[in-house]
């Protein structure tokens, strides 16, 4: 079982994220039945260490106290895409994994991770921003860069702040079960489960340079994007053949004219959501997808969440606009 826990920080380490392994592991709440776990911040340089944010932080702990720990969580720092981590830190984590403890990496913390030889042959999340800089420096990692957390027991990775509480809460489910986690979710007031499937909200633009010979194709699916399109009709436009124009599709933009179109219009329908009050019918019909049915299951497919959910979670319940009905209860 998860007992005994500890939170390594480094030189210019997050407190924000150290705060979130903090939350759900050191804090005494078996009043309300949920296990006490034995926690400790580790500091893999010296014993007081700068934040990112000024202000130091000082432990009594050192490395040693890792060889205990049934999970070794690393919250993420400034400059962690880039720097060298002590090489006693990841062989700690190398034996820690070897005896059969957890590691668990919140945002940019994966690196530590990679770097101990810890994503070699395995899935992983990080933060959108770093996903490709990750996938380059650890090319035997098979990142995923839309994921909130990927567990590949015992690797566990998450993506940003809120993914790190997420991926903790995973865990304690996992080993715990549903109603401990809920009840340290009901204390921190967040929600007691996202799936580590669950996309993050991440916007793609298309790199219009690359496109030498499609690019004003492009330029008027983009503001036609409520038409139906089809492959013979978008050919007819750039001057090709349909099966030239698929393949010059794909060299230029790296995907197919229907996932292109499908993606543009998820876009366009997140930006409606955030920035206007129109009812998610009329969302619907603006992006193209005919009906609030149609919208729900792409939105679904693409960020696995609801329009109605994904509207409140960016505006506010009192700036949701329209109530969404689930088609499935509509005679």
């Amino acid at each position: 079982m998860l007992r005994n826990v500890a939170a390594v920080v480094l030189d210019q380490v997050h407190p924000f994220e150290l705060g979130v392994v903090c939350e759900v592991f050191a804090h005494d709440r078996t009043e309300e039945g949920v296990p006490l776990i034995d926690f400790a911040v580790v500091s893999a340089e010296a014993p007081v260490v700068r934040t990112h944010a000024g202000f130091t932080i000082g432990t009594t702990y050192g490395l040693d106290r890792l060889e205990e720990a049934d999970l070794i969580a690393v919250p993420s720092g400034d400059a962690y895409t880039t720097r060298e981590f002590p090489p006693e830190l990841l062989a700690a984590l190398r034996r820690a994994v070897d005896r059969g403890a957890r590691v668990l990496s919140v945002c940019s913390g994966v690196f530590a991770l990679g770097a101990a030889g810890l994503l070699d042959g395995r899935r992983c999340a990080g933060h959108w921003r770093h996903a490709a800089e990750l996938a380059r420096a650890f090319p035997l990692a098979v990142v995923e860069p839309d994921m909130l957390y990927v567990d590949e027991d015992p690797v566990i990775t998450s993506a940003g702040t809120a993914a790190g509480i997420d991926a903790c809460l995973h865990l304690v489910r996992k080993e715990y079960g549903t109603e401990v986690a809920n009840a340290i979710a009901r204390r921190m007031v967040v929600p007691p489960h996202r799936d580590g499937g669950q996309a993050q909200f991440i916007r793609h633009p298309l790199p219009r340079s690359r496109c030498d010979t499609v690019g004003d194709v492009l330029g008027w699916m983009e503001r036609h994007l409520d038409r139906e399109m089809t492959v013979d009709e978008l050919a007819a436009r750039a001057h090709m053949s349909p099966r030239t124009f698929a393949r010059r599709f794909q060299q230029e933009t790296g995907t197919t004219p229907y996932r292109w179109l499908l993606r543009q219009r998820v876009l366009l329908a997140q930006e409606l959501l955030e920035a206007t009050d129109e009812t998610v019918d009329s969302v619907a019909s603006r992006a193209g997808f005919g009906t609030a049915a149609g919208l729900r299951h792409h939105f679904l497919r693409t960020l696995g969440t609801t329009p109605h959910t994904y509207r409140r979670t960016f505006r506010g319940p009192a700036l949701a606009g329209v109530r969404e009905v689930d088609p499935s209860h509509v005679a």
